[in-house]
């Protein structure tokens, strides 16, 4: 109970002293900048999530977020309708999640060895295809994804409430989302129960890298370009949002709820070093250490649990 308790309370707190320290804090303009920042990396954390439930992890969903941005606009910057480029970007995530599945699954390879690897595969495919120079030539209209607002809200709002809607069914309403828990509870009784484990594992390393190509395209559209080196270290920031949002690194445990409350303490906290001038390697440090403090928090409480 207290740990599904403590992200709300850290994100409350932060949010009211953030709103003391600082009167810039609390402006339409400054929240809404915090969303849009955020949106990527819960993006992300959210396909993160179906895969640490699952026991696993995925080390390159940042390597995808460039190969799934310079997809998307080097097809739109060819003349390709933005929502054909945009589902391109979305279908070359989804192939690079499927590529990774397929390793894990069919080669018995750990998780971390697997996509540790195809992070740097795919980051140097980025590079190759754009000779490592962004792509600038994309239509204004494309601005509207990750800049554009809906009856005053930031329009990537309601994508990420969509994306966490899809993530939220699949989990606690599908045969998906059931089995996803057990494996990540117990591998070895999924497979005895005959729960297809290998199938639902491809399926939610090609979800995550779906949702990784989507973040990737918002990340282009607020640029305005598709970078090759985009979401360096953005891995971190989702494995961050879904341990601090109450996951459990060992599987079994997670919420879409919980997630998104880790997402938004990590865009506070930025967003609060940048209005208090605090050091941005600071801010690094402090996600480490809230990374530390509630993966030991999940263990003593499993070691209770188990006395």
């Amino acid at each position: 109970m207290i740990k599904r308790l403590l992200p709300f309370l850290a994100l409350l707190i932060l949010f009211v002293v953030l709103s003391v320290a600082s009167p810039s804090f609390l402006t339409s303009q400054n929240l809404s900048s915090v969303v849009r920042q955020t949106a990527v990396f819960n993006i992300l954390a959210l396909g993160m999530t179906l895969i640490i439930i699952s026991s696993g992890i995925d080390l390159s969903v940042g390597s995808i977020v460039a190969l799934g941005g310079l997809a998307g606009t080097m097809a739109m910057a060819k003349g390709v309708p933005i929502p054909i480029g945009v589902l391109l970007g979305i279908a070359t995530g989804f192939v690079c999640g499927f590529i990774n599945g397929m390793l894990i699954t069919q080669l018995r390879i750990i998780p971390f060895i697997v996509t540790l690897g195809m992070m740097g595969v795919l980051r140097g495919f980025a590079l190759i295809i754009s000779d490592g120079m962004p792509v600038h030539d994309v239509p204004k209209g494309f601005q509207y994804l990750g800049e554009g607002t809906v009856l005053g809200f930031p329009f990537v709002l309601l994508v990420l409430i969509v994306c966490a809607v899809i993530v939220h069914f699949i989990l606690e309403h599908t045969r998906l989302g059931r089995y996803v828990f057990a494996i990540g509870s117990n591998p070895d009784a999924a497979i005895y129960a005959g729960i297809p484990v290998n199938f639902h594992t491809v399926a939610i390393y090609a979800l995550c890298g779906g949702l990784s190509g989507l973040a990737g395209l918002i990340e282009a559209s607020r640029l305005s370009t598709g970078q090759p080196t985009a979401g360096q270290g953005y891995e971190l920031q989702a494995i961050a949002a879904v341990v601090i949002g109450g996951g459990s690194l060992r599987g079994g445990e997670g919420t879409v709820i919980g997630t998104l409350v880790g997402g938004f303490i990590m865009g506070l906290l930025a967003n609060g070093s940048d209005l208090l001038g605090i050091n941005p390697y600071v801010q690094q440090a402090l996600i480490g250490a809230m990374i530390i403090v509630f993966v030991a928090v999940d263990e003593l409480r499993k070691r209770k649990s188990h006395s």
